[in-house]
């Protein structure tokens, strides 16, 4: 006659509690350019989604605010991202405290007031193309190799509408957005598995850097908030299998 074998029984698991759900799930999202326009908005996002954001931007000021609004373990530090050296003291305090970023954005952008290529002053294209390429590149400079360590994490470089087509009175911005597609796609071929770089076309938003090419059409974008509600979950669904496509937020 057959044993009888002992019923099994099933062990279910509590559920986790949502604060320790959103631990677990939480990303480290570094992010340039955040004391206005696209950067704040997407500060405020992250951080209500669960994640850890560590911001830099060039004015004193508002940064404070940031600090003193959100707090630890978010962090919030106010330098010029052309300044390498700056960028390299930057880098090593978030990842000795935080870790390597799984998200790094590179957002900080300037542009010049609407003018004919010949008219923009030397001192003016010097700050586009130190902001808009070297800062790029100096954050990828000192924020990588912690990545490259582990493998793993997404670099995004914001290029725009204007790095894949061109206007009249902006052609030190396009000569930087354009770059910025071009270092990016040869930044994706330098990167081993698991990990991704892509060149993103934020899309037209109602931002003071619009305001300042289309004066009052601005209005007819959306704001920077409306536009995050839609980017912040589509950088967050961004992978290794996005490497080196020139993406579009679909807004």
């Amino acid at each position: 006659m057959k044993k009888r074998l002992p019923r099994l029984r099933l062990l279910r698991s509590k559920p986790i509690p949502e604060q320790e759900l959103k631990l677990i799930m939480s990303k480290v999202i570094v992010i340039t350019g955040v004391t206005q326009g696209l950067g704040r908005a997407m500060v405020s996002e992250f951080i209500a989604a669960g994640h850890t954001v560590a911001g830099c931007g060039r004015s004193a000021e508002p940064i404070a605010e940031l600090a003193s609004q959100f707090g630890a373990p978010h962090q919030f530090t106010a330098l010029d991202v052309a300044d390498d050296r700056a960028v390299q003291n930057w880098a090593a305090s978030v990842v000795s405290e935080l870790g390597p970023p799984d998200l790094l954005l590179n957002n900080a952008a300037v542009i010049n007031d609407n003018a004919p290529l010949w008219e923009i002053p030397a001192e003016e294209i010097d700050s586009i193309v130190d902001v808009n390429i070297k800062g790029t590149i100096n954050t990828i400079r000192h924020f990588v190799p912690a990545m490259l360590e582990k493998q793993s994490g997404v670099i995004v470089n914001f290029s725009s509408g204007w790095g894949r087509s061109a206007s009249g009175e902006v052609a030190s911005y396009c000569a930087t957005k354009w770059a910025v597609e071009g270092l990016t796609q040869s930044l994706a071929q330098e990167l081993p598995r698991g990990m991704a770089a892509v060149p993103l076309n934020p899309g037209i938003i109602n931002t003071r850097l619009l305001q300042s090419c289309f004066g009052a059409h601005a209005d007819h974008y959306p704001t920077a908030e409306e536009w995050a509600e839609v980017a912040v979950p589509y950088l967050l669904g961004l992978s290794a299998r996005d490497n080196g496509q020139p993406l579009t937020v679909p807004v």
